[in-house]
This record gives structure tokens, sequence and C-alpha cells, in this order.
């Protein structure tokens, strides 16, 4: 690197320039830094002349360019034993976290917080610690506090602090959702013309019920206390707010409230909410009617009015999307392969709120209906053969297609319950093979209603995520303050997952992308840097591409990996 000086009528520019060959082999140069115009270098030098000072500050950046590229020679002796209980290995998959935690301002979030409560710990290391621990490796607050010392960065707060933490965080959650959906706009696109909402339940180890932990309808069949988490998610799957209620709470009312908070602190006022069938309640349809809110909901044909039902299911009168013709679904091709939708439409009045009723049907869908029945028949057959094993049934289980019988098939009495396969049950169900119908007040294509209803899955992959590779549950906090931070967290937490998995354009599955950054682990060697110690694969280079730093060179000296800190910090 030299230095260039540039002049023109009414100033000397200062640029630090380096020489060397393109991919045609041409000697050319290109700018590394512009120091500035006469006067601002002089000010630099303080003093000293202006040229001598910038020589010698090139010089010292060549210097340090010198000293990055010289081979690192680290030696290792068969004959000495490493130091006890000096820890040597380390965790980097955090630092793309990192990134993405700082650029949602959640830095400068928590100093205002610990400002307004003045907190002598560092609250903003603890909630980054906590989040990235969640991600990486899910687990207690104990166990986090733990994994939070394997990493690079060593933590700067006691276990003490994480408690205490809780408490704050619990306080200011609706403050801290807020903020970061202001954050996020800077730093990915967010569609809230689509809201979806969903509802969840997480159990806990205990069996008394106190405060939030309350026994419910457990969504995993578990005769255990349970909160309900209530999340709205936007329409391009990041999560956006959620709410914490008792688990004995009709998780219909739940909506209302959440949906309150976002107008009045998101400032939202114009979307369409999406859910399913179990929150699609006369008063949410209703309140969901007025000013600029619409509805997308799940409607159960087998609830509806019975001249309804024969017209949904009745084989006249449908349309290919994108076609005016009537199509009978006698004529179609039912297999597997046809992939087209079908669907026929009206308006309905119920409890005088005019709806939009869209029927759709899709031969692909019903025979995989068909064919997933098939395999709970031959499993309730297998039940009738072991009748010991049968209890009662509950929903999508194969015991649904098994009656009993008190009477034998010569009409006496039996001396056991006799079961057998329940025909009818059969039957009915099959009727609906393939149908799907929504209700909705937008006068919208119907293409465009039943593809904004289709990404409905992302919301129930989100509660996946947290259940399964983020094992927000069982859930180990008592009071109830801590369990709706501990939530908080893991909303965080699934926020920071979606944008990293939207950086990486949703090509690599969750359990792919956690695994990576579980194992991207570097050994420390005294005089020397950090070796990687993980395997370089397409999905560590595309970190490296879209995060703008690498740490995938053969030793990453200390200045550097310093410098890679300060850098997913500043934003």
């Amino acid at each position: 690197m030299r230095l260039s000086l540039v002049k023109s009528k009414n100033a000397i520019q200062f640029y630090v320039i380096k020489s060397f060959r393109n991919s045609n082999g041409k000697n050319t140069s290109k700018i590394i830094e512009k120091l500035g115009n006469l006067e601002e270098v002089t000010k630099k030098a303080n003093g000293q002349d202006p040229v001598q000072w910038a020589k010698e500050y090139i010089n010292t950046l060549n210097e340090k360019e010198k000293n990055e590229s010289l081979d690192i020679i680290a030696k290792f002796s068969p004959s000495t034993q490493i130091p006890k209980d000096v820890q040597n290995s380390y965790n980097g998959g955090y630092l793309f976290l990192q990134d993405i935690y700082y650029s949602l301002g959640l830095d400068k979030i928590c100093n205002d917080i610990s400002a307004k409560y003045r907190i002598k710990y560092d609250l903003n290391s603890v909630l980054a610690n906590l989040i990235y621990t969640r991600i990486i490796e899910p687990s207690s607050k104990l166990s986090a506090f733990e994994t939070a010392k394997s990493f690079l960065e060593q933590p700067n707060f006691e276990l003490q602090n994480i408690y205490r933490a809780l408490e704050i965080i619990s306080k200011e959650t609706e403050n801290i959702e807020a903020s970061v959906y202001k954050n996020s706009l800077n730093v990915v696109n967010r569609n809230t013309k689509i809201l979806y909402y969903d509802c969840t339940n997480y159990f806990f180890e205990i069996e008394e019920a106190e405060g939030i932990k309350q026994y419910g309808k457990s969504k995993e069949n578990r005769p255990l206390p349970i909160v309900q988490m209530g999340l709205f998610m936007d329409g391009d799957g990041f999560p956006l707010a959620f709410v914490i209620d008792s688990g004995n709470t009709n998780e219909q009312v739940t909506l209302k409230p959440l949906e309150k908070q976002i107008i009045k602190d998101f400032e939202l006022s114009k979307f369409v909410v999406c859910t399913d069938a179990g929150l699609a309640s006369h008063e949410n349809r209703i309140f969901n009617n007025i000013q600029d809110r619409s509805f997308i909901v799940t409607q159960s044909l087998k609830k509806i009015k019975g001249h309804l039902k024969d017209w949904a299911l009745s084989k006249e009168d449908w349309h290919k999307l994108n076609s005016n013709k009537l199509i009978n679904l006698n004529d179609i091709d039912n297999s597997s392969s046809n992939e087209e939708i079908y669907y026929k439409e009206r308006w309905i009045n119920e409890n005088g709120l005019e709806q939009r009723l869209i029927v759709s049907y899709s031969p692909k869908y019903a025979a995989y209906q068909k064919n997933l029945r098939a395999n709970q028949i031959e499993r309730a057959k297998n039940l009738i053969n072991n009748p010991s094993t049968i209890s009662k049934n509950r929903q999508n289980d194969p015991k649904r297609f098994i009656k009993s019988s008190s009477i034998t098939n010569d009409g006496e009495i039996a001396e056991k319950k006799v079961f057998s396969l329940n025909q009818s049950a059969i039957d009915n169900e099959a009727m609906f093979d393939g149908f799907y119908a929504v209700c909705t007040t937008l006068e919208d294509d119907i293409s465009e209603i039943i593809k904004v209803n289709k990404r409905r899955w992302e919301i129930e992959e989100s509660f996946r995520i947290l259940k399964s590779d983020f094992k927000a549950r069982p859930v180990y906090l008592k009071r109830d303050d801590r369990i709706k931070a501990h939530f908080t967290t893991c909303f965080l937490a699934l926020l920071i997952y979606r944008i990293l998995e939207h950086k990486l354009s949703e090509k690599y599955t969750s359990s792919k992308m956690i695994q990576t950054l579980r194992e991207l682990n570097f050994f420390q060697k005294d005089g020397c840097g950090y070796v990687p110690i993980y395997t370089r694969t397409d999905l560590t280079d595309e970190l490296h591409d879209i995060f703008g730093f690498r740490t995938d060179t053969e030793v990453i000296p200390f200045s550097k990996m310093k410098k890679i800190f300060k850098q997913t910090k500043k934003h």
C-alpha cells in the first residue's frame, strides 16, 4: 500500500491505494482508504507534517498486513501434558446470531431498560447469551450459564443475574416486542398486510397447578399443568408478538387482546388475520371485520349447516383456478399425480355477518388423506386383535375407527366387549377427502386467498421449532414472571433464527442450521490464535459470505478474532 495525493483546484485529497494484478494479469490499483483532504489530514497529524504522518500510517498498515499474512508455527510436544482444568475449546457459531442480535438493536433496548431499573449487571450480555444458548444448546437456565462459558466471548455475569434479569424481562416484554419490531424493519422486509395467529401449549414436569400453570386441554395429551402461548406471525413467516395465558384459558379469547396490543404498540391498522377453525369464533370474525381489517379463517365442513355441506360436497359446479369453465368432479383425473386445485364459492350470512365461503378440492390431497386413513385402519385392525390395548380414542387416533358392543353376532349378551371396525365412521370421514374450506370478508382473487391460507403451515412449523429444536418445554421455572420471560427469550430466539433462515434463502433445514452452529468450534493455542476444528461446508461458506467475516482459515490470530467480535456488534 502507498500514498496517493490527488490535487484539484480547491483541495488535495489523501488516499491509501494498493497495486495488484487483475484477473487478466494486468497491473492495476484500488483505493483502500480515503484519509481526507489536506485540512482533515492535518488535524489527524496533530502537529506532524501531514504527508509524513500519512506515510507512517500506511507503513503501519503494511506491517499489519504483513504480520497477518505470515505463516504461524505452533509447537506441540508429545511429552507435554495439557494444563489441568484449562478450557481450550470454544464455540463460535453464536457469532452469526450475535450479528443479527445487534442489528435488531437489542443491545440498545437492554441499555435503556438497565438505565430505567438502575441495573448494575450487564443485562444485554445476559439476554444475548440466553438467546444464543436457546438456539445452539437449549437447556435449563443453569445449563445455559455453563453453555455460555463455551463461547469465544466469556459471560461477564453470574448465575443469579440470570434469574434477576428474567424478572425485568418479564416486565418489559411488550416494550421489547414493539421496539424489536420497529428495528427489524431496517433488517428484513416485514409483510404486515397478512398476520397469522395460532395457539399452542407447553407442559411442566409438576403435578400441582398454580399461577398460570393450570390443567387444560393439552395439545400433546399430557396429564400435566400447562401454559398457553398465542403467537402472531407476519406474512413472510417472521414472529411478530406473543402472549402467555394460563393453561385453562379458552384459546379463542386470546386473539383480541394481543391484536389490540399490535394495533397500539406496533402502529398497525390495515391487515388480514388468518387463523384455523379453532380460533375462528364469531366474536373474532366480527372484531376483524371493522375498520381496515379482514380475516381468512379455516372453516370445518363437518360443522356447517346441512344445506351448505350438501352444496360444498356436491360434484357439480366447480371451477379450476384461473378458469371460468364449470367442471364436474366426476370427470377429472382423481389420481395423486393431478396437482390442480378446483374451487367453488358463495356468500353466506352467519349470525348477521356476511362472509365468503370458498371450498377447494385437491385430488393430490384426497389421495394423501385416503392413504393415511388406510394405514390407520390397518392399525385399528391390529388393535382389535389385542383388545386390552384399546382405550378412549382421541382425534386422529386409529381407535376412532373401532366400535364396541356388548352383544355378540348371535344377539346374545357378551361376557366381554366385542370390538369391530366402525365402517360408518370410515365412510363418513372419506366423504371429506380432498376438500378444504375457508371463510373470508375479502373480495380478492380466489387464487390469492388460497395462497395466503396455505402459508398457515409456517406458524405451525414455528411452534415445532420452539418445542423440538429450541426445547421450550418442559418448562422448569416456577414463578409466573420468570415463565413469561422464558418465552420472551424463546420468541426472540425464533425471530433471530427466522432472519438467519431468510438470509440463507431458506435452503437448509432447521436441524442442519442449528447443528452447524453447534459444531462451529475452535481450539485455542496460546501464542498462536484459534484453530477451526469444524468441517467446512457449503453452509459455512454461505454464512461467512453473507456476514462478511471469515473463521475458516487454518488459524485466526487473536487480533483478527477481536476484530470479528467488534464487527458482529457494530450496527
